[in-house]
């Protein structure tokens, strides 16, 4: 039995830890496809499972997901340029969202008269020779390379996943012609564990010192993070913080991955707090953050002491980014809160500010703050007037997903313009269970829950909400085919707003005095009309049956329909509800 370089990749990537490829294959993987077979009819037990993505963008943002949920790298496998070009957004949301997936992709064959195997057979192969194929996607990549032996090929797959794991993670781009992947060489191995990613370093001690400092002597002290909840320890770790520090508040400014519960007295809301918060607070901790605030709408106070801890404090990706940050420090944000947290302790008893009668007055002060927060947020979620009959707004339709979903629910959500007053409803708290697109590629939602049912397992209760545009950009035939084929049931809501908003949203800021605010969506090109499409029909037909759909139109249809879906998807059977959402949700940038 011939062992080949496509032989020796998957064992490579099965040691390293990859447990799913996420595929889309074709002319160029004649020995990728052998080596399936071969596994297939003899399996081994070192490869990964083979999961058919009948699109790039679906493979990708499946991959994202399940890397995402459990931080364990995953691979793709695409096809030349055209499958490279096809992962479209999905690109940017792995990289912005630092997903560590591993993408692979055939080269077209480098000879042509049949000088050794793999050799140029087919019209196409003419076609894809494009002139740098890795250019497509390497400057959202951490790493890419080409495979040009299989010699090497276990030691340079290990390469790329060192970058795709090693902070800050991301995706990386790999690419061999056929020539190269039909070699065959001996089997052999390579050490594991000499291939662990880089390790973070920690705060050095005088900054240590300096910021617990600055975050206990300031009157308003308030820590930014972004990410942060990538790792859940981290969470754990921020919450003691908050707790020993009395009065210390925090806001999260990224939002694509629960970084801090909302249910905490410290958490301040997005839409009742954190411009206050931000604008009053005379010391701030930025902890892995991308975009702590937006100057043009609000920003610190002059005199603020600013500390940026990150592991990619000056952004590199990014062309343009600064804060005026006293001290930058480049550190893993789980060793820098466990040594914030150590030192604070030390100073129990000892430093007059972390106890006595002024700092419990303003731990219950934050509590009141708090309390008053969620009642604002409640009133917003009030059913709306008309009873029964009533249009749907966001803030009910969210408090009653909160009310009616089981409290482990696991959410990935592409709300765009929804967002914020979607999280301030189902107000999430546990770590773990929220992950939002790390970008701005519409279309993640449904694939990516997809990637975390895979991974959180048949127990799991997954919820997808995602915008009507959204959902239509997700290439829905190819994400429902999959749910049904490989039994990965969830529940995804529809906020049917008439097509995307965020365009409308945007012109809003720049010109609020523009002909956008008084224009129609189908005048501006941005709007389905009245002739929106059957988004549970497209779902049902991708599924050929095996899909639930439900649609709300009123008020009176939120609860029946949601509690039918839940049980549906609770008895192994995926489910998509339509929620037609009330013009003023729609026309206000819903």
């Amino acid at each position: 039995m011939k062992y080949t370089a496509s032989s020796a990749f998957f064992e490579a990537l099965w040691d390293a830890g990859v447990t799913h490829c996420f595929v889309n294959l074709g002319s160029d993987h004649p020995s990728i496809l052998e080596a399936i077979a071969r596994n297939s009819k003899n399996p081994n037990g070192r490869f990964p499972r083979i999961i058919t993505c009948p699109h790039e963008m679906v493979a990708l943002s499946m991959a994202d997901g399940f890397a995402r949920y459990t931080n364990k790298p995953q691979a793709v496998i695409v096809h030349t340029d055209v499958g490279t070009q096809a992962l479209g957004p999905a690109v940017h949301n792995a990289s912005c969202g630092r997903a560590p997936v591993l993408i692979f992709a055939g080269l077209s064959p480098y000879t042509l008269e049949g000088e050794i195997r793999g050799s140029r057979s087919e019209f196409i192969h003419w076609l894809q020779d494009v002139p740098d194929q890795k250019a497509i996607v390497s400057q959202y990549c951490r790493f890419t390379a080409e495979i040009k032996t299989g010699r090497n090929i276990k030691q340079l797959v290990n390469r790329a996943l060192q970058f795709a794991t090693s902070d800050p993670k991301g995706p990386v781009y790999l690419m061999g012609a056929r020539e190269v992947m039909e070699e065959e060489i001996e089997p052999y191995h390579i050490v594991q564990e000499q291939w662990a990613p880089v390790i973070n370093g920690c705060l050095p001690e005088n900054a240590v010192l300096e910021i617990t400092e600055a975050l206990i002597e300031a009157e308003n002290p308030l820590v930014v993070v972004g990410f942060t909840g990538r790792c859940q320890k981290s969470v754990h770790e921020l919450i003691e913080l908050a707790d020993r520090i009395q009065g210390l508040r925090v806001y999260d400014a990224g939002s694509t991955d629960l970084s801090f519960p909302f249910n905490h007295r410290a958490c301040v809301s997005p839409t009742t707090g954190s411009a206050k918060a931000l604008e009053t607070a005379d010391s701030i901790l930025v902890l892995d953050c991308d975009v702590p605030w937006m100057p043009t709408q609000h920003r610190p106070r002059p005199d603020a002491r600013i500390y940026h801890v990150d592991v990619d404090p000056l952004k590199a990706q990014m062309s343009l980014f600064y804060i005026a940050a006293t001290a930058r420090y480049r550190a893993d944000s789980l060793s820098a809160l466990r040594q914030l947290n150590a030192f604070a302790r030390s100073l129990v008893g000892r430093h007059g500010a972390l106890d006595g009668p002024a700092r419990s007055e303003r731990w219950s002060r934050l509590g009141n703050s708090h309390s008053e927060a969620l009642d604002k947020i409640a009133a917003k979620a009030a059913a709306p007037p008309g009873g029964l009959d009533a249009a749907v707004n966001m803030s009910y339709l969210s408090a009653r997903v909160r009310a009616l979903l089981p409290v482990q629910t696991i959410f990935a959500t592409e709300a765009v313009t929804n967002h914020v007053r979607m999280t301030e409803q189902l107000q999430p708290s546990i770590p773990g269970t929220w992950f939002t697109k790390g970008a701005g590629g519409l279309g993640w939602g449904c694939s990516a829950a997809l990637g975390i049912k895979l991974a959180a397992g048949k127990e799991a209760f997954v919820c997808c909400i995602t915008g009507d545009g959204s959902f239509v950009f997700s290439v829905p035939t190819a994400v429902y085919w999959i749910s049904a084929y490989y039994g990965l049931p969830t529940l995804t809501i529809v906020l049917n707003n008439g097509g995307w908003a965020a365009p409308r949203h945007s012109a809003s800021l720049v010109n609020p005095e523009g002909l956008v605010s008084s224009s129609s969506k189908e005048e501006l090109g941005i709007g389905f009309g009245n002739r929106p499409p059957d988004y549970g029909a497209v779902a049902e037909a991708a599924a050929r049956g095996q899909m639930w759909k439900g649609r709300i139109e009123k008020v009176g249809d939120v609860d029946i329909v949601i509690k039918q879906a839940v049980e549906v998807v609770k008895y192994g059977r995926g489910a998509v509800v339509d929620v037609v959402l009330e013009r003023a949700d729609v026309d206000g940038g819903g």
